[in-house]
């Protein structure tokens, strides 16, 4: 069965090849006996072809072997037909891969997609079991070419993606389109039961308890809503529980006598009309009480009145989907049959078409030819080796190397190297990673093979290039033959590294064959497909499981004085790492683990994922526990499940499961990590891909952040490009006309603004100061290009609900900082617009905003968080989007200035040092002393909100231009480019000698200076102990975030280390008292250095290091 290639003996041709079909067809199909039967299944095909009396289609009825693959169902069809000598011009010109398969069901029409699959996986012959059918139908039609209409339809999704997801140039296998294919049946069943009213409007709501802070704000559970029509309006009183459809009912009472007035005709009812918030396109509709919708929270927040605009309900006909090309793929496509359908055991030879992989009992080996490069690195005096690892996820499964050779252009070794791995045991997911590695001449020589030795050297090797292969493909089938991979470098020190990480695990090779170096490998090639099972039948399971198992001991009792270190171990916070005693004593008692859904991920991470016989005992464990289900939805237990250390596609449904009932704000609220999740998938069709497609089809508000994250995604991210590029092209195909049109105009509003930005650098590069010239320029350009054709307007794509129209020429220009950042404002495109301000926007091109909108993205959640504990600590998370390779828009406060800006325009830079200009500025803005009053409490909570926030997150680099604050007293911070304690050093000393920013004039403004107390500032300790705290109740979350953070695009974030300054901010594992004693520790440092940030912001103001300058200089 195992027919090996050796080293020098011819290699056996795969199974697919032309001879091998003809030597199969010469087999005595039908005569032999086999020792265990194979399913025969009664097929009837009808034919592409038709017969010339009665015009109607030929058909063949064939008794098919369930163990046949589609490939070879689909030839055994042509051949019959040609030996009955029908229509030989069709059948002798064509080849069976002219047609494709096809069959109804509950009047859909599917297709048999993949020519692999054991015809008895198929989900049509469980289909026709399920209608107790004799004969199965099957339809051969003519494989369908794309219209000219669906070419032009492509091309034009292509352009909104960024990246033509066509092209198959740079793949060594179909999953690329097998994905497409794929995805289309989760589509068409999200738009069956997508509702058109619901999805035109798409209300955000949140499902979160009004917080006590809110309720405050309401009188008697009433408020007051002010409704527009025309150019009148009326005021109504409502309750909080009032649904949108109960405030129509209220409005038009009240209106029964003024109709006339405000525009509403004799014949219509409150049913005609919906509510929408006047200036955004944002409906106050469905059936919720008004107390949940995000703009009513807002209102009562900022102390607003709540305006609405009553107008007739949109036209669910704008979000038409245009119509698929494409048949449904059948459901069970690349999922393969079970050990006992595809074992050789007691089978007769001849009628094994497929194999086992279960069944292959020989050590995994590869065969590393050699490495290829068109031109060498710098550094010739290199020697460099290949070193083979197989991983599961993080967990490395066998690893071994070959010998180290002189670095020349071409380099062969021409070497087998064997695993200590059997086939049988490789898990579906595990990558063959292959990393060429370099050592100096000096100190290398040397041959032989080892695991992991280095040829008796001490010297450190330097890791050059890397690539992955899966070895099990998305078809489950193990690979096969020759591969030449085109390698990915590793980034220099000087070049950016910052999503190192997760580009360390992608399975996509290097698009740029011509200069990247290439390695040729070959695996064992067999007879035959081998096809990793799916699972074993029940009766067998059980016998595998208990000798896995060891008789019942995983089902043991655990003894109490074990129960104590069993608990220690579940405690800890998802970094600390587990000692091989912990991982033995999990899995030991795996099925008391199975009650503690906190226990999962420790006991997942302790899977021996190398051993076949530990993960069939896991996949059963997780099928028979519904205690995961039960559970109440931990969302950073969730997300654990699916970082990088977790490959197993059963474990990452499970996550997935338990977050399909999260809302959709709490989805908006994770969709950036949750995106980012995506690259640890091994496969580009996941339960975790399908999860946001499914949640963006369902509202427009995903569906808009979802489009911008990944259309970022694929212009920075060649590893994972077209891993995003398909989802995101399966996502348009389903999203509807209207927001098809609106992505349009915000694409060509981003590239029309990038090219105007690129002019303007060319013009002023050497210079730092913006010239008169250069703003007359911009406005220039900027009048040409109005006029010229870009959109009217266009939804601003950090807040889609809101809509930009006219550039206003005379308030744009450009900010004097290194990238030329423009400053932009628009005038607001909804007519209903009750606000005369501009829509201001930063537009900057040459910086990754990638990780600025992560640290905001975290500010978002901290604030929910706060809210559970109704704390309102102001925080403003502005709007911030990349909407390609390092281009973005930030959003402009209002009513805003940088603190260097209040400390200038009074004293110059010593301004840095006068304590009370801050609180003058803040009383100048305020029209009465009761204004300046709530001034200065919204100053302290948002002073304590940001304090402890950048404490935890280690944001570094504060200076007096990337803290703001509004005229109302708002404190908040921007440019989050330094972050975990990486802090710049200036002269090398490290410029960050605080824990957070609490400056003398801060104090000031709560009525305090050096050790004394004052009202304000004992509510500002307060208000950071209790923020603290409830940060500290989700420190698994928070930890989780940041991990994810670090393995996807941190320029900051390098190591582990990193992460454990989260782990010392957040006083891990200490009791609560002395956590609340550390932060008022750090407060008081915070009061005794205060001066020394002082003397930071006087630098900075004397020797214009502008690092934040750009953000905001108003």
């Amino acid at each position: 069965m195992e027919q090996q290639v050796g080293d020098e003996e011819e290699p056996q041709p795969v199974v697919l090849r032309a001879e091998i079909r003809r030597r199969r067809r010469k087999m005595k199909a039908f005569t032999s006996t086999l020792s265990v039967a194979v399913d025969q299944i009664a097929v009837e095909f009808v034919l592409p072809t038709t017969t010339k009396s009665s015009r109607s289609p030929d058909t063949l009825l064939l008794e098919v072997a369930g163990n046949w693959t589609v490939e070879q169902v689909k030839a055994q069809v042509w051949l019959r037909v040609v030996a009955t000598n029908l229509c030989p011009e069709f059948y002798q010109k064509y080849s069976p891969d002219h047609c494709i398969l096809l069959y109804q069901k509950k009047g859909n029409w599917c297709e048999i997609y993949d020519k692999h699959q054991v015809f008895q996986t198929l989900d049509c012959v469980r289909y026709w079991k399920a209608l107790k059918k004799d004969v199965g139908k099957i339809h051969l039609t003519c494989r369908p070419q794309p219209s000219e209409e669906s070419t032009q339809y492509q091309r034009y999704l292509n352009y909104l993606i960024g990246y033509d997801v066509t092209d198959v140039s740079n793949v060594h296998d179909d999953e690329l389109e097998f994905t497409r294919r794929k995805l289309l049946t989760p589509r068409k069943i999200e738009l069956s039961d997508r509702d058109p009213k619901l999805y035109s409007m798409d209300p955000w709501i949140t499902s979160k308890h009004l917080p006590e802070y809110l309720l405050t704000k309401v009188t008697n559970s009433h408020i007051l809503l002010v409704i527009h029509r025309n150019k009148a309006s009326q005021t109504i009183k409502v309750s909080i529980d009032d649904t949108p459809v109960q405030v129509l009912q209220t409005f038009f009472t009240k209106i029964s006598n003024k109709r006339a007035l405000l525009g509403v005709p004799e014949n219509v009812c409150e049913a005609d009309y919906v509510l929408r918030v006047c200036g955004r396109e944002e409906y106050i509709y469905g059936n919720h009480p008004v107390r949940n919708f995000h703009w009513v929270r807002q209102c009562l927040k900022n102390g607003e009145e709540i305006h609405l605009v009553l107008e007739l309900a949109p036209n669910p006909g704008q979000d038409l989907v245009q119509r698929e090309d494409w048949a449904q793929v059948d459901d069970c496509t690349g999922v393969a049959g079970t050990h006992e359908q595809l074992t050789i055991d007691e089978k007769d030879h001849e009628r094994v078409y497929t194999i086992s992989l279960w069944d292959c009992h020989r050590k995994f080996r590869v065969k590393v030819l050699g490495i290829d490069i068109p031109a060498l690195p710098r550094n010739p005096e290199l020697i460099v080796y290949v070193e083979a690892s197989i991983f599961h996820g993080q967990q490395l499964l066998a690893q071994e190397r070959t010998s180290s050779k002189a670095f020349t252009e071409e380099v062969l070794w021409n070497a087998w190297l064997e695993f200590n791995i059997r086939i049988r045991d490789l898990p579906k997911g595990a990558r063959l990673s292959l990393q060429v590695n370099c050592q100096h001449l000096c100190c290398g020589g040397g041959s032989g093979s080892g695991s992991g030795s280095h040829d008796g050297s001490k010297t450190k090797s330097r890791l050059l290039y890397y690539v992955n292969l899966l070895l099990v493909d998305h078809r489950s089938l193990l690979r096969q033959g020759e591969f030449i991979l085109h390698m990915w470098k590793m980034p220099e020190k000087t070049e950016d590294n910052s999503s190192v990480n997760a580009d360390k695990l992608t399975s996509a090779t290097n698009p740029d064959k011509a200069s990247s170096m290439a390695v040729a490998i070959l695996l064992d090639k067999y007879c035959y497909p081998v096809a990793l099972p799916k699972s074993r039948d029940g009766k067998a399971a059980g016998g595998e499981g208990r000798e896995a198992e060891g008789g019942e001991r995983g089902q043991r009792e655990m003894p109490n004085h074990l129960r104590k270190q069993f608990e220690v171990i579940v405690e800890t916070d998802p970094l600390h790492p587990l000692s091989q005693e912990d991982k033995e004593l999990l899995w030991h008692f795996r099925e008391e683990c199975m009650r503690h859904p906190r226990a999962y991920p420790k006991l997942l991470g302790s899977v021996l994922w190398g051993r076949q016989e530990a993960v069939l005992a896991t996949h059963r464990l997780l099928e028979r526990s519904s205690v995961w289900d039960r559970s109440v939805l931990d969302v950073g237990l969730a997300m654990q499940l699916l970082d990088c250390h977790y490959s197993d596609a059963h474990v990452r449904s499970m996550a997935v499961r338990k977050l399909e009932t999260l809302g959709d704000d709490d989805v908006l609220r994770y969709l950036l990590q949750l995106v980012q999740a995506v690259k640890f998938e091994p496969y580009h069709d996941s339960a975790l891909a399908r999860f946001l497609l499914k949640r963006a089809l369902r509202s427009k508000r995903i569906g808009h952040f979802l489009f911008w994250f990944l259309r970022s995604e694929i212009a920075q991210s060649m590893h994972y490009q077209q891993r995003y590029a398909v989802l995101l092209e399966a996502y348009l195909r389903g999203c509807g006309e209207d927001m098809l049109q609106d992505f349009r105009r915000q694409v060509e509003m981003t590239e029309a603004l990038q090219k105007v930005t690129r002019e303007i650098k060319a013009m002023s590069a050497e210079k730092y100061d913006v010239s008169a010239q250069v703003v007359f320029q911009l406005r220039q350009k900027l009048e040409n290009l109005q006029t010229s054709g870009l959109p009217e307007s266009f939804r601003v794509p950090y807040d889609p609900g809101l809509r930009a129209g006219a550039l206003v020429i005379e308030q744009c220009k450009v900010m004097a900082s290194k990238k030329r950042p423009l400053w932009l404002q628009f005038k607001r495109a909804d007519p209903t617009t009750l606000s005369s301000d501009t829509i201001g926007v930063i537009f900057k091109d040459g910086d990754d905003l990638r990780q600025d909108m992560l640290i905001l993205q975290i500010l978002l959640i901290m604030e929910s968080i706060w809210e559970e504990e109704s704390l309102d600590l102001s925080l403003l998370p502005y709007g911030c989007i990349s909407t390609g390779n390092k281009i973005g828009m930030i959003e402009i406060v209002k009513d805003a200035t940088t603190i260097a800006n209040i400390q200038q325009s009074v004293v110059g830079s010593t301004g840095a040092f006068k304590d009370e200009i801050l609180n003058q500025w803040l009383r100048d803005k305020c029209v009465s002393e009761e204004k300046f009053q709530q001034a200065v409490e919204r100053f302290v909570f948002s002073c304590g909100g940001y304090c402890v926030a950048t404490y935890v997150l280690g944001v570094g680099d504060r200076h007096n231009d990337n803290i703001m604050i509004t005229e109302s007293g708002n404190l908040f911070h921007i440019d989050f480019g330094h972050i975990l304690g990486n802090y710049k050093s200036f002269l090398g000393i490290s410029k960050e000698r605080v824990p957070f920013v609490l400056t003398p004039d801060f104090l000031y403004v709560m009525g305090t200076s050096g050790k004394k107390s004052s009202p304000h500032f004992q509510r500002f300790q307060d208000v950071c102990v209790r923020a603290y705290l409830a940060l500290r109740h989700h420190t698994n979350l928070l930890v989780i975030l940041f991990s994810m953070m670090l393995m996807t695009g941190m320029p900051q974030l390098t190591s582990k280390e990193d992460i454990e300054y989260i782990r010392e901010a957040l006083t891990v594992g200490r009791p609560e008292e002395e956590a609340q004693r550390h932060l008022l520790d750090q407060i008081e440092i915070c009061r005794d250095k205060g001066w020394t940030v002082q003397f930071n912001w006087f630098l900075h103001l004397v020797l214009g290091i502008k690092q934040g300058v750009d953000k905001r200089s108003a």
